[in-house]
């Protein structure tokens, strides 16, 4: 089968995959322009950037090196030197930003993340009400909001025509086998009827009644097979974030990939979260620590994301996420948080950008000779 391109309003990505935003310091300028030289959509994430380089863009940092504040852990600086970076190395290719919705200063990310040059901007995490009002100086900028139901998409498109006379140029729809933060209750995620083939179909009717523009499934989908899928049940393209770990451009540290890659299926679990949203991962020292109370002190720092309240959240659930996240990054396993989605335990080996996407237009046994 030969896959059609995505078109996200002006943007054309010649492979219909998207490779999902993975903070901190998992899809970085590597992974993403990366993947955006080979025709498929690389995002950046825009979370965490101060600790990008060694903290080496961070105005202001703690004598632990953490970033000091919203300013300093969403780092402008960093966030425009990863884009420089991933231009180098897509040039003028379709390059998207991840910004979540939860987080604090969400519009000034955004804004950022435009200036630094992103073409699309994808946000989750909660229902984007403001993105338009964030990105109404960047008419170019294409948006994609992440939704769990069709409702959502209903209420935010209702919203957006009302308050800004625009509608999404894309929609990801997200089924709870995601990694990271999820789009519904913990209980919720095990719902057949929240599976992400259950609700794919009602976005695709939903998107219709609104333009028809693009729907991209995401939240377990791991291989050819699976895209092939998505795409019989109405999908114009997939969101994929785990299988682009396994590949050596990854930003990612060795020790993040090493700890997804020895993760047995078991060991792959929902986790509380001071976002607020139930949040996949692997089980490590960091949650026996957790449960035993022994965990890393919850300062709050960096003042990451609102729902966590300046550190109440954190200290509800036992740790830091924001401390957590930038831990695995810099490698350091006893402390670090290691998200994955439900398939992470299949990740066998590294490979590069290339072969992957090879493989997954192609089929898993293809070459790339063939």
């Amino acid at each position: 089968m030969t896959f059609k391109p995505l078109q996200i309003g002006k943007h054309r990505i010649s492979l219909p995959i998207v490779q999902g935003g993975m903070g901190v310091g998992i899809s970085w300028d590597r992974l993403a322009g990366s993947v955006s030289a080979e025709g498929a959509l690389g995002v950046i994430s825009a979370v965490g950037t101060g600790v990008y380089k060694n903290r080496a863009y961070a105005d202001k940092l703690m004598a632990d090196g953490r970033p000091y504040e919203v300013d300093n852990f969403y780092s402008k600086k960093a966030l425009f030197a990863i884009f420089e970076n991933a231009r180098k190395i897509c040039g003028d290719a379709p390059l998207g930003a991840n910004v979540l919705y939860a987080i604090n200063d969400y519009n000034r990310v955004v804004r950022d993340a435009c200036e630094a040059g992103a073409n699309i901007i994808i946000t989750g995490a909660g229902l984007p009400l403001t993105m338009p009002e964030a990105t109404k100086d960047f008419p170019d900028v294409a948006l994609v909001p992440i939704v769990s139901t069709a409702k959502a998409l209903r209420i935010l498109c209702r919203r957006w025509e009302k308050a800004h006379g625009k509608v999404p140029d894309a929609v990801i729809v997200e089924g709870p086998l995601s990694g990271g933060h999820q789009g519904f209750k913990y209980e919720e995620c095990f719902l057949p009827e929240n599976q992400l083939e259950a609700i794919l179909p009602p976005v695709v009717e939903e998107a219709k009644k609104w333009g028809d523009f693009p729907v991209i499934a995401a939240g377990g989908v791991w291989d050819h097979d699976d895209i092939l899928k998505m795409m019989a049940l109405g999908a114009d393209g997939v969101q994929m974030g785990t299988r682009f770990i396994g590949t050596h451009e990854c930003d990612a540290s060795d020790t993040f990939k090493q700890t997804i890659l020895r993760a047995k299926e078991e060991d792959i679990k929902l986790f509380k979260s001071p976002v607020g949203y139930p949040a996949r991962g692997v089980k490590t020292e960091l949650h026996k620590r957790v449960e035993e109370g022994t965990a890393p002190k919850v300062a709050c720092i960096s003042n990451c994301v609102a729902p966590c309240n300046r550190g109440e959240e954190a200290k509800a659930v036992g740790y830091c996420i924001a401390d957590r996240l930038s831990d695995a990054y810099d490698g350091k396993l006893e402390t670090g948080l290691f998200f994955t989605g439900a398939n992470g335990y299949r990740l066998s080996e590294i490979i590069s950008v290339k072969e992957l996407l090879h493989k997954l237009v192609h089929g898993e046994d293809a070459t790339l000779s063939e």
